[in-house]
């Protein structure tokens, strides 16, 4: 039988099995999460000097927003690890499905159509090399 309270014992093995990665994570972003995607598709794997470049010039909404992120999770390995934003590349990024914020149109002969406003949550996991 394992020491301590259950609580305790929990804690200890959740301490263990951390993950040390930097990472950063956008919740309730307003862009839904396949249009994010394939913003994400296209720098999964790259350094991180490259998909700045691509996110730069990259002519979707969802790339301003993911720029913005993956500069925060560069400042995090750098302040936070001590790690050189040189050897970082991107280790895995996916965003998922938020709540969904569901507003109401009027259309012809008094009949309303739902409109479905998209949320995601996006996390973009780095490492070295």
């Amino acid at each position: 039988m394992a020491k301590g309270h259950r609580s305790q014992i929990k804690r200890e093995r959740n301490e263990r099995t951390k993950d040390t990665r930097p990472s950063a994570t956008l919740s309730y972003a307003r862009i839904s999460s396949r249009k994010a995607g394939f913003v994400l598709d296209a720098i999964r794997g790259k350094d991180v000097n490259t998909a700045i470049g691509i996110l730069t010039y990259n002519p979707r909404y969802a790339s301003s927003v993911i720029l913005k992120l993956l500069k925060s999770a560069v400042a995090n390995a750098e302040n936070n690890n001590g790690m050189n934003a040189d050897n970082l590349f991107i280790e895995e990024c996916y965003a998922n499905q938020a709540p969904t914020m569901k507003r109401i149109r009027p259309r012809a002969q008094g009949r309303a159509y739902r409109i479905l406003k998209r949320m995601s949550h996006i996390t973009i996991v780095l490492n070295e090399r």
